[in-house]
């Protein structure tokens, strides 16, 4: 009998959707829980905000993180009363954080609470409108990093978020990213979008806001993860709690190394992937990165349902 190992990827900013979780909530006692826990933990209704919007509220920064961090534990508190457990797990840039919580790194209510500020020192470390992304398509890395440097002028823009190997965000000071997309289109980029986020995520502008995260990750409760969690920043493995607070650290204002990270997974033996959280982000990338791989995700529980036939779980 062939054995599944399952690795659970987390989303990051960007899934976020009125509504999310809202299926688990009222059917599933564990992520119920859970989002409760977040409402205690933060002072505030997320779950209000999460199922009933405003969108717009839902999409700053400050909401967005601890949002679609409750969403995906509690997605994953679903899956996990109904047996299925990951073997191995990693997360896209927030979706780190939601990894360590699923692994028994963090516990939750630290870690919504500390994404929370996340949110907060990212949006406050650059003036609104100062900063911007943009996703350059049909470019390998090499090629992107040259129209980096040709467009900055004295400005920052720099590699953000490595998706796959044509897929490739940048950020950095508006004008630079906007040079930058002009420079990709003549050079034959097959489509390079500007992104509708509020600040320049995962580039040096964003040191401000690690020196700020990390009085908070210093105070962050952390021990050895039970299940193994590759990184953002370098794709390694975090094992031992040792390794949780400077990976987090670092991975504010570096780039965001996905397709590394999918690969390390599939290297440590998963052969099952499946997303747990809002959005498929991360299963349309995966076709992109790991030849042949078993993608599928998990946003409701009718999806749930769908994954335990397709993986042979218990009902």
């Amino acid at each position: 009998m062939v054995t599944t190992t399952i690795a659970f990827l987390f989303p990051g900013q960007g899934s976020q959707a009125v509504g999310m979780g809202k299926g688990f909530y009222e059917t599933s006692p564990g992520a119920k829980a859970v989002f409760e826990e977040a409402n205690a933990a933060l002072g505030f209704d997320l779950v209000r905000l999460a199922f009933e919007g405003p969108e717009a509220e839902l999409a700053l920064t400050a909401n967005t993180q601890p949002a679609v961090l409750t969403a995906s534990v509690a997605a994953a508190a679903a899956c996990a009363e109904r047996g299925l457990r990951p073997a191995l797990t990693a997360g896209h840039s927030l979706g780190e954080y939601t990894a360590l919580v699923v692994a028994g790194a963090l516990r939750f209510a630290d870690a919504v609470r500390i994404v929370r500020k996340r949110g907060e020192f990212m949006q406050d470390a650059v003036p609104v409108g100062t900063g911007a992304m943009a996703a350059i398509m049909g470019f390998e890395l090499a090629a992107v990093e040259q129209v980096c440097a040709d467009a900055a002028q004295g400005e920052v823009v720099e590699i953000a978020n490595v998706n796959s190997a044509l897929q490739i965000v940048i950020a950095g000071h508006r004008a630079a990213v906007e040079r930058a997309v002009a420079l990709a289109t003549e050079r034959g980029g097959k489509m390079s979008v500007m992104l509708p986020v509020s600040a320049p995520f995962h580039c040096s502008l964003m040191t401000p806001a690690g020196a700020k995260l990390a009085r908070e990750l210093d105070a962050l409760p952390v021990v050895d993860p039970a299940l193994p969690v590759v990184r953002n920043v370098d794709a390694g493995v975090t094992r031992k709690a040792e390794d949780v607070r400077p990976f987090l650290l670092r991975q504010v204002a570096s780039p965001v190394r996905w397709t590394d990270c999918v690969r390390r997974l599939a290297e440590e033996g998963a052969t099952a992937f499946v997303e747990v959280g809002p959005g498929r982000v991360l299963t349309g990338l995966l076709r992109r990165i790991v030849n042949g791989a078993r993608g599928q995700s998990i946003e409701d529980p009718t999806s749930l349902d769908k994954v335990l036939s397709a993986v042979g779980g218990p009902g």
